[in-house]
């Protein structure tokens, strides 16, 4: 795969548009969208607040603590920015994301933990080190990944009516490309790898 720009040289033009891709951006950071993933599973796995106990033990590692040490690099001045856009500062957040979810995914095991709330977080493992590997060459989008995961994952777990959530992807792409944070084939790679992960992973764990 090739490498392709960081971000085009152009800057995006402002207006009514922009502003949109930014709230679209911000709405559906992997952060926020692996937060509330995490709890609605562990919410249907047990149905109840038991569940959500579950759901929030997971979302500490799953984003909660990858976060905290993004916002940490750019305060201190090791990151541009809190969605990491540049790809050469994207290896190490990746790789703690990874050390975070491993961990977490260990302690919920032995802790006992619902069978798709494991299933969840192995899959968010997979697709760590998935991006890890192609961040080394490639900025694939991680917004896509995290948006298709979420969509597959949610059809899985609640039936074919959260099919009304698939338009989030193309909206999701849409806001990377309007950014300029990513090019069309990096938004389509991260939907496809994303999807694949979720589907494959959690389907098969759950």
């Amino acid at each position: 795969m090739g490498g392709g720009a960081e971000r085009t040289a152009t800057v995006p033009r402002p207006g009514p548009a922009l502003r949109l891709a930014r709230l679209v951006t911000e709405l559906t950071a992997p952060a926020v969208l692996v937060s509330v993933l995490v709890l609605a599973v562990g919410w249907q796995s047990s149905r109840g607040a038991r569940g959500l106990g579950w759901g929030l033990l997971a979302a500490l590692f799953v984003s909660g603590i990858p976060f905290a040490y993004i916002v940490g690099g750019v305060r201190r001045g090791r990151l541009t920015d809190h969605h990491v856009g540049l790809r050469e500062q994207r290896r190490v957040p990746l790789l703690v994301g990874l050390c975070s979810v491993a961990a977490g995914l260990a302690l919920l095991t032995v802790f006992g933990a619902p069978r798709p709330v494991l299933a969840l977080v192995a899959a968010g493992v997979v697709g760590l080190v998935v991006a890890v590997t192609v961040s080394h060459w490639w900025k694939m989008s991680i917004h896509s990944a995290v948006a298709a995961g979420t969509v597959v994952i949610l059809v899985i777990t609640f039936g074919a009516r959260l099919l009304v959530t698939a338009p989030l992807l193309a909206l999701v792409g849409w806001s990377r490309v309007r950014l300029r944070d990513h090019t069309v084939p990096q938004v389509l790679a991260g939907g496809l790898v994303g999807g694949l992960v979720a589907g494959l992973v959690f389907a098969v764990l759950r």
